[in-house]
C-alpha cells in the first residue's frame, strides 16, 4: 500500500468556526496556537486520528509518539476517531474536516455540540490516493463518509484529466457543490450510508473505462468495498497501481467488533498475523477480505 506522510507530531486543536454544509455534513474548521506546525502531505485524501475529550475533560491528554508511531496503549480507544482533511490553510495555521452528523457515536455526538473554543487532539496527516503520474483519467466513486475526500481530489486535480465522479448519499438533500469544469462527469445515486443497500459495487461495475492511463478510487463501508476491490483486482485484474479502495467506516461497528471479539482466540491471532507477513500487501487483503466474508464479517 503506497502511502505519503510526513513526521509523526501530536497537537491540540482548537475549534475556530463550524458550518452545516448539508443535513448530512458538518463542517469544522481548527485552529489556535496549539496547532502551530502542522503540516498537509498534500494529498487529497489524507487523513488523521481525532482524540475527542472524555467527560470533565476541556482537552485530551495527547498520545506519545514512539519510534515515529502513535503510542495507543497510552490513550483511551475509544475517545478516537479516523478522519479525512478536507482543507489545510498553513498560512492562517487551521485545518478543516467535515463530519457526517448521525445518531450515536462520540464523533458525531461531539460535532453536534461543538463550538469555537473547545479542543482536540489530532495527529500528522497520511494520505493514500496514489495515481499514476501520466495520468489521462480518474474515477471517484464515494459515499457520504468519504465525499469530502472526494470533494478535495476533485478540487485538486488537474484540468485536463478527464474525472467521472459518483457519489452515493442517504438522501437527496445531503448533496454538496462539487467543483464544475470540462471534464468533469458527476453522478448522484441515493441508497447506503447505513440507510439502505450500498450501491457502490454496481456503479464500479458498471462505469465505462476510457482509453488510456486510468486510476479508479473507490471510499465508503468497508463491508461494500469488499466486492469493489475483487471486481477491480480479480475481475478486470489491474495492478495496484491502477487503484484504490478505502473503507471508511463499518455499517453497524459495535456489533461487528462484538462478533469479531466472539471469534476463538486462535482465529484472530491467525486473522492478526497475516499484517506481520512479508507477502505483497495486496495478497493479504486478498486473504483478509476473503476470511472475514467466510466468517460472516
Amino acid at each position: 500500500m503506497s502511502v505519503a506522510s510526513v513526521e509523526m507530531r501530536v497537537f491540540h486543536a482548537e475549534v475556530v468556526r463550524t458550518e452545516d454544509v448539508s443535513p448530512a455534513l458538518r463542517r469544522i474548521v481548527f485552529g489556535g496556537p496549539g496547532l502551530a506546525g502542522f503540516r498537509s502531505t498534500g494529498v487529497g485524501d489524507e487523513y488523521l486520528r481525532i482524540l475527542f475529550p472524555a467527560a470533565g475533560e476541556t482537552a485530551p491528554v495527547l498520545p506519545e509518539v514512539v519510534d515515529g508511531n502513535l503510542d495507543y496503549a497510552s490513550i483511551d480507544l475509544t475517545r478516537l476517531r479516523t478522519y479525512t482533511v478536507r482543507d489545510v490553510d498553513e498560512e492562517r495555521g487551521e485545518v478543516t474536516i467535515e463530519f457526517v452528523v448521525h445518531e450515536g457515536g462520540v464523533a458525531a455526538a461531539w460535532a453536534q455540540q461543538a463550538k469555537p473554543g473547545d479542543v482536540v487532539g489530532l495527529n500528522s496527516p497520511t494520505g493514500l490516493y496514489d495515481p499514476p503520474s501520466a495520468l489521462d483519467w480518474q474515477m471517484l466513486v464515494a459515499d457520504c463518509a468519504a465525499l469530502p475526500a472526494a470533494a478535495r481530489i476533485l478540487a485538486e486535480t488537474p484540468d485536463h484529466v478527464r474525472t467521472r465522479v459518483v457519489v452515493e448519499v442517504a438522501d437527496p438533500a445531503h448533496r454538496i457543490p462539487l467543483p464544475e469544469r470540462p471534464g468533469i462527469d458527476v453522478t448522484w445515486v441515493t441508497g447506503g450510508n447505513g440507510h439502505g443497500p450500498s450501491r457502490l459495487a454496481e456503479v464500479v461495475r458498471t462505469l465505462p473505462r476510457p482509453e488510456g492511463v486510468g486510476y479508479t478510487w473507490v471510499a465508503g463501508e468497508a463491508r461494500a468495498l469488499r466486492d469493489v476491490r475483487r471486481h477491480l483486482r480479480k475481475d478486470l485484474g489491474l495492478p495496484a497501481s491502477a487503484y484504490k479502495t478505502v473503507g471508511y467506516w463499518t455499517a453497524d461497528a459495535d456489533r461487528w467488533h462484538e462478533q469479531f471479539e466472539a471469534l476463538p482466540a486462535d482465529v484472530r491471532a491467525e486473522l492478526d498475523a497475516l499484517w506481520d507477513s512479508d507477502r505483497d500487501p495486496e495478497d493479504i487483503e486478498d486473504e483478509w477480505d476473503d476470511r472475514l466474508t467466510r466468517l460472516g464479517l
